[in-house]
């Protein structure tokens, strides 16, 4: 069996050129510059985010040994939703490796919206695990003796990134239950094809439950410093995941991450990412930070409009992108 390279062999060295007292200032000047911006929309498709204030708004930043900085609303709970796919596709990494993963969910990114119901017949996969279908076909790869102890070793995944508990929201999850007829088509849709098993109502909750956990943007900002930091948690130095699937979870953040804004993401931004419907965006600059921002109101493609636009900023400020000369 071939040895697989550690971290520091393939995530690139980002030489920083600002101290860490900068990050406090810039992100507090952003967040004054965008706090009254208005534009955008919160997701209503899933009736309990219809709830969420479209004033909150939190930016924080941990760096790899352990450094926090916040301003905001950062102790403010939301359900993580799309963003818990990157860690779930973590998780099933390690429970069937790599060669498993990929033959079940490609890695190519679609250029369509998170929840357009496509697959690619000929490969007989979804295109990726950020998007619905793929995220749910990973969801249906995680192991354990039942619902019940699959949902305990997804919290307890979840655990490890974050530093400590956290509980599903069960009013988003059976709102999403209810309401989820296109996640359930999509679903159906593989199953025809082959692409998962019979256990459908199985595989949908606990997709549903991994987006109704509840956290906040300094935890979002501690998990996204954990795959920056080789898969350690700064603050606990607990192993979240073995780092040799750190390189597989940012490359697929990287390409896919942003769904159909992935291509602009990456030229302005150059940073493996992620986004969710209630407004959360983690950003990864590897071996040095994690960056979230949170604000629920979206763009047309499902992105928080103050994330995107404070993340552009303190990537061209700081000489982030990873293509930075």
């Amino acid at each position: 069996m071939t040895a697989q390279p550690d971290c520091a062999s393939i995530i690139p060295n980002i030489q920083l050129t600002f101290e860490p007292g900068e990050i406090q200032t810039a992100i507090e000047e952003l967040h004054h510059k965008y706090r009254c911006l208005q534009v955008g929309a919160i997701a209503n498709y899933i009736p309990e985010l219809a709830k969420m204030n479209p004033d909150w708004f939190s930016i924080c930043v941990v760096t790899a040994d352990g450094q926090c900085f916040s301003v905001g609303d950062s102790q403010q709970l939301f359900t993580i939703q799309s963003i818990s796919k990157v860690f779930v596709y973590g998780l099933a990494l390690e429970d069937r490796g790599r060669d498993r993963v990929l033959a079940t969910v490609g890695v190519e990114p679609t250029g369509d919206a998170f929840n357009a119901i496509i697959l690619d017949e000929r490969s007989q996969r979804p295109y990726n695990p950020m998007v619905n279908a793929g995220a749910i076909a990973t969801t249906s790869l995680i192991q354990g003796k039942g619902a019940t102890e699959r949902l305990n070793r997804m919290l307890a995944m979840f655990e490890r990134y974050i530093g400590h508990e956290s509980f599903i929201d069960m009013p988003t999850f059976m709102s999403e239950r209810t309401t989820g007829h296109r996640n359930r088509a999509m679903a159906h849709l593989m199953l025809n094809f082959g692409m998962i098993d019979e256990k459908i109502d199985e595989a949908l909750d606990l997709y549903f439950q991994q987006c109704s956990l509840m956290v906040n943007c300094l935890d979002l900002a501690v998990m996204a410093a954990t795959l920056a930091n080789c898969g350690i948690n700064p603050l606990n130095k607990v192993q979240a995941v073995s780092s040799c699937y750190i390189r597989d979870i940012l490359s697929v953040m990287y390409t896919c991450g942003m769904y159909n804004f992935a291509g602009e993401w990456a030229y302005k931004v150059g940073l493996p990412a992620k986004s969710g419907v209630s407004g959360g965006l983690i950003v990864v600059v590897p071996r040095r930070m994690g960056i979230a921002v949170f604000s629920p109101l979206l763009d047309e493609r499902g992105n928080s409009v103050r994330g995107v636009k404070v993340c552009e900023e303190l990537s061209q400020r700081f000489g982030l992108h990873l293509f930075e000369s």
